[in-house]
């Protein structure tokens, strides 16, 4: 069944424009990009795909990806003036643009990070449009979620017993896991967990210690945009 649009999706997010999909959506990749790299970024390589590539100077796109790569939200005012305020934190960042792909979404980009203790991430994105986005690629890991939800990102070895141990890890402090997405390559796995609710440190901590786990990172959704108007 397709995911049925609320009618915030509709009208759009609170934000700072001029477009939903290409503001409001970007600068949600970008945040989704920082909260995988798990450190202060420091450097930044940007690939805009399609209509990203094409019209980001005029809807925005170029700053609004920075913002959520400095921690912005789509509703702060400081995305207007990302670029000098992310010079000022010392945050290096490079554009490149690929007009034309049909293996990407129409509005797509890819964010590689590197940050200050020397981690890095890459990750690919697509805005849908309302401000709602797909995680479509994470390492070169095909994955698909809409960072609505608290979700665990893990890359381990692919080793029997897996998925029982941290499935284990997670339910010992009584979270439940709402969805769990598995791909696999020649000797690697990567599981992407989406939770009822946040887990706490120990857990990502005891996950972190399995000798077969190469990576553990946590995406908190963005408050919804839906809940400002809740009273």
């Amino acid at each position: 069944m397709s995911e049925q649009p609320s009618i915030f999706d509709i009208l759009g997010p609170i934000m700072i424009g001029p477009s939903s999909s290409h503001t409001a959506g970007a600068s949600r990749i970008g945040y989704v990009a920082r909260q995988l790299l798990q450190d202060e970024p420091k450097k930044a390589i940007i690939t805009l795909y399609n209509s990203f590539a094409k019209t980001h100077k005029g809807h925005g796109t170029d700053k609004a990806i920075i913002g959520g790569i400095l921690g912005f939200g789509p509703d702060d005012e400081q995305i207007r003036d990302s670029h000098e305020i992310a010079r000022k934190q010392g945050l290096e960042w490079e554009f490149k643009f690929r007009g034309d792909t049909a293996r990407f979404h129409s509005n797509a980009a890819r964010v590689k990070l590197v940050g200050k203790n020397g981690g890095t991430v890459e990750v690919v994105g697509a805005s849908l449009g309302g401000g709602r986005i797909t995680i479509q690629e994470i390492e070169g890991f095909s994955v698909d979620f809409h960072a609505q939800a608290h979700t665990l990102v893990i890359i381990a070895n692919d080793v029997p017993g897996s998925i029982q141990h941290i499935s284990g890890a997670i339910a010992e402090k009584g979270v439940n896991i709402a969805s769990m997405f598995v791909s696999r390559n020649e000797s690697l796995a990567n599981m992407v967990i989406e939770l009822d609710q946040s887990v706490e440190e120990a857990t990502l901590k005891k996950i972190s210690s399995f000798s077969w786990v190469k990576f553990v990172r946590l995406v908190e959704p963005m408050i919804q945009y839906s809940s400002r108007y809740e009273k």
